[in-house]
């Protein structure tokens, strides 16, 4: 009996078990030297195994490996949430200053979603809470509702028909 032959292929498994999310693990060995602003070899020994377990520790609470399909609409939406921040924020500080001359009572608003993926709805959830006006209340069990609260709430189903095209459509473009 001859015993099998080594495998030849040079397969980045090994590689990818020790360190599943590499730019994570620069990201948090970064963030180490910075926090302890020394680049001393014990902090950078401790940052790097640090840097190596967390991820390994955590996998199993990162969503699915992200796939962005249209890089483009990435781009779209992150302006539109830049400029929908701004509104919101100059809105809630008129509201600040003048709390008299509210023009209408907060609420929450059922938002029905077609997204299903899980990073999309992570990203949502983001995008929701960075919002000022809006919080992100309740999911429902089959992810298909999105409870939302609105600190002044005018018209629901244009807020429904706006948080679906401005944010939903885009997120099921880059993810699904």
């Amino acid at each position: 009996m001859k015993p099998e032959p080594l495998p030849t292929s040079t397969s980045p498994r090994p590689f990818k078990r020790l360190v599943p999310a590499p730019l994570l693990s620069l990201a948090l060995l970064g963030l180490w030297l910075l926090l302890n602003r020394s680049l001393s070899a014990g902090h950078f020994v401790l940052g790097s195994v640090l840097a190596l377990a967390i991820p390994l520790l955590t996998a199993g609470l990162r969503p699915l490996p992200v796939r962005v399909r249209k890089p483009g609409a990435v781009l779209r939406l992150a302006f539109t949430v830049v400029a929908d921040t701004t509104r919101s924020n100059l809105a809630v500080a008129r509201l600040l200053l003048a709390p008299g001359r509210r023009r209408h009572p907060a609420g929450f608003v059922h938002i029905p979603l077609d997204v299903r993926d899980p990073n999309a709805l992570a990203v949502l959830a983001m995008i929701v809470c960075i919002t000022p006006g809006t919080a992100w209340a309740e999911l429902s069990l089959d992810r298909s509702v999105l409870l939302l609260h609105v600190l002044e709430l005018d018209d629901a189903a244009t807020l429904i028909a706006d948080v679906k095209r401005r944010y939903e459509t885009p997120l099921m473009e880059i993810f699904e």
